[in-house]
């Protein structure tokens, strides 16, 4: 595994106003991610782990401090090269699944190829052999709405790797499913990290944290702990 920093940011804060009122959400987080890592996120409601999440997602800015994303400076772009970012180097998984409800599993997993530019008959192909690795293949042409909460987020799970992103970026994977689909999930991701995904997950549950091999913890937009396979490193 190389040992290449996907994530880098540096004494990042995030602070919200609205009128005369500020939030600090985030409050000097260092960290570096590796290529390769398993890494979650964990932190009481408030913590600022959801937040921090937005920003690796390029989804929102910092409000100082800097982000690199694979060596590339994400607060200094502007708002078309952030959604170009978001396209090509960072596959999301949402609590929500946010999945298309009248729309085939295969036509989901298709639309970031779609906007992509990546022509129909490689789509299919495309889509096809993730709904097989996720375990779908015989669920290709039932719509969303046509599958249980675990299936759903296969299939979320699917739509993000299709453009081979840098970083998967999962926000309470398993908050909406029962605990043994939840299982299942998290045997995936750890399947995927083991072929070399870089994972980063956001859960409040120490069951799904474990099955990280690295687990950072948040409060009051603080890292106050991070460990390695059990292991503290140095904060």
């Amino acid at each position: 595994m190389a040992n290449i920093p996907v994530i880098q940011t540096r004494n990042l804060s995030k602070i919200y106003k609205i009128d005369s009122l500020e939030t600090v959400a985030l409050v000097d987080v260092t960290v570096e991610i590796k290529k390769g890592e398993f890494v979650a996120v964990m932190g009481p409601s408030g913590s600022g782990k959801s937040t921090l999440m937005h920003i690796l997602g390029a989804l929102d800015l910092p409000t100082s401090g800097e982000y690199l994303l694979d060596g590339e400076n994400v607060e200094k772009l502007d708002d078309d090269d952030l959604a170009d970012i978001r396209n090509r180097k960072i596959g999301f998984v949402f609590q929500a699944y946010n999945l298309l409800p009248r729309t085939t599993a295969l036509k989901n997993v298709m639309l970031p190829m779609m906007y992509a530019g990546i022509v129909k008959e490689e789509r299919v192909k495309i889509a096809k052999k993730y709904l097989e690795m996720v375990g779908l293949s015989d669920r290709l042409h039932h719509t969303s709405n046509q599958l249980s909460g675990g299936q759903q987020q296969r299939v979320a799970i699917a739509r993000a790797l299709v453009l081979n992103p840098k970083i998967l970026l999962a926000d309470e994977p398993t908050g909406n499913i029962a605990s043994i689909q939840a299982e299942e999930i998290m045997l995936i991701f750890r399947k995927l990290n083991q072929e070399g995904n870089t994972i980063v997950m956001i859960t409040h549950e120490l069951d799904i944290a474990k099955y990280a091999k690295r687990i950072i913890s948040l409060r009051d937009g603080k890292i106050i702990d991070d460990r390695v396979n059990g292991h503290r490193r140095k904060i």
